[in-house]
């Protein structure tokens, strides 16, 4: 009994350019156009899955005007189809990377061009002076800055100080004679 199926091609729907199929499916699927040439001549697009993605897959196909067929593997036969599998696996990995290596390269081309228009804008926009000219203003006063403070007298900080001792003892000896201060 068959638990997987795979997709194949079956042909193009009347009105539909191979060219158009192919560019419009790669798109799609995000894979090259190579492996959709491949797809048209009989070589597997997708790996063999259940019915129900198969059937999706085949949909997606018939949305771009490309007939396929389901084609029933057993299991057998995907044991013997691991080695392709993995080779497919390895593939889309590569692929994989290869997509990442092209978005960095695409990155550091952005980044190189906004260093090369910094200075650019910085030259263009007078208003910022990179020299240190602040310092040569003139910012003296006719007055001295440092002024010396008035002596103030310390009789409140003292009294202060003195009140507070004065509350602590008096705690302290209510704490110490709670009798005392019965009535």
């Amino acid at each position: 009994m068959a638990d997987n199926f795979r997709v194949i091609f079956a042909g193009l729907a009347d009105g539909i350019d191979s060219n158009a199929a192919s560019i419009n499916l790669a798109d799609k699927l995000k894979t090259s156009e190579e492996k959709v040439a491949l797809f048209f001549k009989g070589k597997p697009l997708f790996a063999p899955s259940h019915k129900d993605k198969a059937l999706k897959q085949a949909k997606l196909l018939a949305s771009l005007g490309i007939k396929s067929k389901l084609q029933a593997v057993s299991n057998a036969a995907n044991t013997s189809t691991e080695q392709p599998q993995n080779s497919q696996r390895d593939e889309r990995i590569f692929d994989a990377l290869d997509y990442i290596t092209s978005s960095l390269i695409r990155l550091e081309e952005k980044l190189e061009e906004l260093e090369q228009r910094l200075p650019e804008e910085q030259s263009k926009n007078p208003e910022i002076d990179e020299d240190d000219d602040w310092q040569d203003d003139d910012l003296l006063l006719d007055e001295e800055l440092v002024s010396t403070p008035k002596k103030r007298s310390n009789v409140l900080l003292y009294s202060l100080i003195a009140t507070a001792v004065t509350l602590l003892i008096i705690l302290a000896v209510y704490l110490a004679f709670p009798s005392l201060f019965s009535l």
